[in-house]
């Protein structure tokens, strides 16, 4: 059994929250939620809130299915719009640069062990 979970427009680096997501990839679900909560990154929250989406998108398709058996197959940061913002910083010779608000997309994709599918 196979279930997914995104996060769209997130605020954030996706740089320092793919660090994060190397923590958990290739981990069962209650490792992962463990390893996230102990985390002292600002991406691990989002992460954290996606996955847990996942988790819910996959009792939501098969009742009886287990969280323990649930191992993280796929899980990926990708960059999201880079939006100027209306703030400046100084820059030298009298210019100013503008700032950037950065975005990310999160994506996670679940795999039950030992789970038939049902069709």
């Amino acid at each position: 059994m196979e279930a997914r979970a995104k996060g769209k427009y997130l605020r954030g680096s996706p740089q320092k929250a793919r660090l994060v997501m190397d923590l958990i990839r290739g981990k069962n679900v209650q490792e992962a939620l463990a390893i996230l909560r102990f985390t002292k990154k600002r991406a691990a929250k989002s992460i954290e809130k996606v996955l847990l989406s996942a988790v819910a998108n996959a009792k939501e398709k098969n009742a009886a299915a287990d969280v323990d058996q649930f191992v993280i197959e796929h899980a990926t940061v990708d960059m999201g719009p880079t939006k100027w913002r209306r703030r400046i910083r100084p820059a030298p010779m009298g210019r100013a640069y503008r700032q950037q608000r950065h975005y990310k997309h999160i994506s996670i994709v679940l795999k039950g062990k030992g789970i038939e599918e049902e069709e």
